[in-house]
């Protein structure tokens, strides 16, 4: 190999450490740096142009699917209603006050008045029915008196719900509780756009209707017919023992719920309806088993599914 003839072609130089560098790789290599790091950058700025594109379409389409969305839904009634939806057609009924959240599944009111260990249902009945002494501002400007002449023509009627008078059920008596009397409250669950179908005449009541509902429903006919278009309420003793220590018991401020809250639209400050059952004087120290039923043409009963239907226990020692 001829050093001296390469030699004219490629100038050698010696760095610090005495090492040769071609000179022209030197340069070479120096070019290629500059290029690449320039080529980086600039992929770079066309990475971060895409990403930031693509991101913004993305974005952009999910809010234009959101807003179409939005579109097919209706935020004051349900798409999916009676029939349809998974509530159903008929409605439950429900009682207060309920056992502790550490007993949920339990459906026993039990108290002691001697040691006045009622309180916490007191407590329980006070928060049910702070709604319905403290309005809103809503059921305020909508809330009517309504009375069973009224018609049912007006969607977005709301009517009143007056607790002031449910003597002995009222807050300043705590419901009664203290004399071994206590008042519970029932409500019917609501449906959204479901009516009742009224029990409007009087000979074709259901046969398993107790006696005493009976009664009263033709004694209303009587003097008023109107009264007639009510869910109406039943409480019993389920079993014979029951029956004997259940007591007398009243219903505050009617035996069911007028026809004119219904039915249920979403109205603006809309209170679901409630009544009180008293128990005049059930017996002391004894678990009662109570059954309570709403009657309407269009409710099914059903103890076991507790369709149309409540049933809870009641002990007063």
């Amino acid at each position: 190999m001829d050093i001296s003839r390469n030699s004219r072609c490629v100038k050698t130089i010696r760095n610090g450490t005495g090492r040769p560098t071609s000179w022209l790789a030197a340069r070479v290599t120096t070019s290629r740096r500059a290029l690449l790091n320039g080529i980086t950058v600039f992929q770079q700025a066309k990475i971060l142009l895409f990403y930031l594109i693509f991101y913004i379409a993305l974005i952009s389409f999910f809010f234009g699917l959101l807003a179409l969305f939005y579109q097919t839904l209706d935020f004051h009634t349900p798409k999916w209603t009676l029939s349809k939806s998974i509530i159903g057609t008929n409605p439950g009924l429900g009682f207060r006050p309920m056992p502790p959240d550490s007993h949920v599944e339990s459906t026993l009111i039990w108290y002691k008045m001697a040691d006045d260990n009622y309180a916490p249902w007191v407590e329980k009945l006070d928060e049910f029915l702070k709604p319905y002494r403290e309005l809103s501002k809503e059921t305020e400007a909508n809330a009517v008196n309504c009375d069973f002449s009224d018609s049912q023509d007006n969607p977005e009627r709301v009517c009143k719900v007056d607790i002031s008078n449910w003597t002995p059920c009222v807050k300043e008596g705590k419901y009664n509780y203290d004399k071994g009397a206590p008042c519970i409250f029932l409500k019917l669950n609501k449906i959204f756009d479901w009516a009742p179908q009224f029990f409007n005449d009087t000979a074709k009541l259901p046969k398993n209707m107790p006696q005493d509902l009976k009664a009263h429903i033709d004694l209303e006919s009587r003097n008023n017919k109107n009264a007639l278009n009510t869910v109406w309420v039943s409480c019993e003793g389920e079993n014979p023992a029951d029956v004997e220590n259940i007591g007398s018991i009243q219903y505050i401020p009617r035996r069911g719920f007028p026809g004119y809250y219904f039915p249920y639209k979403n109205q603006k400050g809309y209170l679901q309806p409630i009544i009180a059952i008293w128990f005049e004087k059930p017996a002391n120290g004894v678990l009662i088993n109570i059954e309570c039923k709403a009657w309407a043409h269009n409710i099914q009963h059903d103890r076991a599914e507790r369709r149309g239907s409540v049933h809870f226990e009641l002990m007063v020692d």
